[in-house]
């Protein structure tokens, strides 16, 4: 910090002579540690971008070069890097990880640099359709593991901040919600109403929106009634579109009660946005947090 020259620092959580909490970790962290200018235009823009919450990426190089560029989803850039050829690719791959559909941060070599992509992207949306009883806890622990809630309901009784405080609250009738109701692309939907015709009319919605992740709650039975409605007035999805419905929705945990039902789907939607099967972790030797694959789950056709 005196000097203004970045320094990265290493901290092993296995020298417990230096932590002196007998962790017994065998993890480790690099820190870097840099003094930031005020007048930089490029941290100002990211200072932006991740007050906004808007989908970014900003390229530090940590050895080989020096400067600093955000990439921004549309493809501008602010600021850039000393050797142009670097800058280039690093741009390139910035806007690679922004096409994931959960992009992640860390480093990269380029040639004889090595670089960090930071990413700042939107919180993923969940929009509940049912306001009921077992919408509350579900709307709850979303939002605890960083997900904007929508519920929607024409039940304006059931619409209350008491109930969903961090939610945001549509009361529309679904014949209104082309309007005044968007699912983002990568959003995820749950169908909860426990009533046919709003069921039906939800799903119809989330299949015809593109969401990424459709679950339905209830046996499958009851989904085969939903699709055979849509049908009988002549709405057809194809496989393509029924890839992203999840039914019986959430993973096997036995899940009975309300708040357990919540775990089981926000357990899924997690595991998927990660990339990751959703089994039992015992007995596993591999890393705990790196996806599956290489691929995402929720990868876009």
């Amino acid at each position: 910090i005196a000097t203004g020259e970045p320094v990265v620092a290493t901290y092993d959580l296995a020298e417990d002579s230096i932590w002196g909490l007998q962790i017994g970790c065998s993890g480790a962290v690099d820190i870097r540690i840099e003094r930031l200018d005020e007048n930089d235009a490029t941290i100002a823009a990211w200072l932006a971008v991740l007050e906004r919450g808007h989908l970014a990426v900003l390229v530090t190089p940590l050895s080989g070069v020096s400067g600093r560029m955000l990439v921004r989803s549309s493809g501008s850039i602010v600021g850039g890097l000393t050797d142009p050829a670097t800058g280039r690719e690093a741009a390139a791959r910035a806007r690679a990880r922004l096409c994931e559909p959960e992009p992640r941060a860390g480093p990269e070599s380029i040639g004889g640099a090595e670089v960090f992509f930071e990413i700042s992207r939107p919180a993923p949306v969940l929009t509940i359709f049912g306001a009921g009883h077992d919408a509350v806890p579900l709307a709850r622990q979303a939002w605890a593991m960083g997900l904007a809630v929508t519920v929607v309901d024409t039940r304006e009784a059931l619409l209350t901040a008491d109930r969903f405080p961090k939610a945001l609250l549509v009361s529309d009738h679904h014949s209104q919600w082309a309007e005044t109701l968007r699912l983002p692309d990568r959003s995820f939907v749950i169908v909860m109403n426990h009533h046919i015709e709003r069921d039906r009319e939800s799903l119809r919605f989330g299949l015809c929106a593109d969401a990424a992740y459709i679950g339905v709650l209830g046996p499958r039975v009851r989904y085969q009634k939903l699709l055979s409605g849509l049908a009988a007035e002549g709405f057809v999805p194809d496989p393509s579109m029924l890839s992203r419905v999840r039914n019986p929705v959430g993973l096997s945990l036995g899940a009975e009660t309300p708040e357990e039902v919540a775990v089981s789907i926000v357990g899924e939607i997690l595991a998927l946005r990660r990339g990751f099967g959703g089994g039992f972790l015992s007995g596993t030797v591999k890393s705990l947090h790196r996806p599956e694959d290489d691929r995402r789950l929720l990868a876009r056709s």
